[in-house]
């Protein structure tokens, strides 16, 4: 009677062990989606459906870069960020896959002056920002796919469109300062952020 009482004791004891470990995966599970919306999708889809070595790789990307702090740009570097996006937009019109390159270059060294790690390394850089700005990073992906010559035009000006996002993220002088910085910039270029000319291209059959 003491051998099955101490026997189904532990039985409970297993299974509630069990039962609050799987609360807590689910509960983690849920913030993780929570805090990478997109980026949590795009992982999991990496990763072929496998969720579990998904979020083992976003805990992993909190761990390492959860307490990087954004650094302020220096003193004019905003100004010259600005205009030198609103060149790399007007250069996409003649030449789309230089543009991508020169966004793709500027991306970095932006990320890299605000305190994320150095562009010489992308999957490193972009890890990093995708724990603090997981819902524009996919952007800086698409132009850095687009700059090694992979896609046509519209892909190309479609990653434009979505890097632009990111580099608001970035070029604003604080993280709450994002949506009260996009207007001024958007003044600066002189055109709207989310639409770049669309540029027939030889061969491309696009418009």
């Amino acid at each position: 009677m003491i051998t099955a009482v101490i026997i189904a004791v532990v039985v409970i004891a297993a299974a509630a062990v069990l039962f609050v470990g799987l609360r807590r995966a689910r509960g983690g599970g849920r913030g993780l989606k929570s805090r990478f919306g997109p980026e949590y999708d795009y992982t999991v889809a990496r990763h072929n459906g496998d969720v579990r070595a998904a979020e083992q790789e976003l805990r992993e990307r909190v761990r390492l870069h959860g307490s990087v702090k954004a650094e302020p740009l220096p003193p004019g570097a905003r100004e010259r960020y600005v205009a030198q996006w609103a060149g790399v937009q007007e250069q996409f019109v003649e030449s789309p896959q230089q543009a991508v390159i020169e966004a793709d270059a500027l991306l970095a060294r932006l990320a890299r002056d605000r305190g994320f790690p150095d562009g010489a390394r992308f999957e490193d850089q972009v890890a990093a920002l995708s724990v603090h700005h997981a819902h524009s990073v996919h952007g800086y992906r698409g132009v850095h796919t687009a700059a090694r010559g992979q896609g046509g035009t519209e892909e190309m000006r479609a990653a434009m469109v979505e890097a632009r996002r990111l580099f608001d993220d970035l070029v604003a002088e604080h993280a709450a300062d994002s949506t009260r910085h996009t207007e001024p910039a958007t003044a600066a270029r002189g055109n709207t952020p989310w639409a770049l000319p669309r540029r027939h291209a030889k061969g491309s059959g696009t418009s």
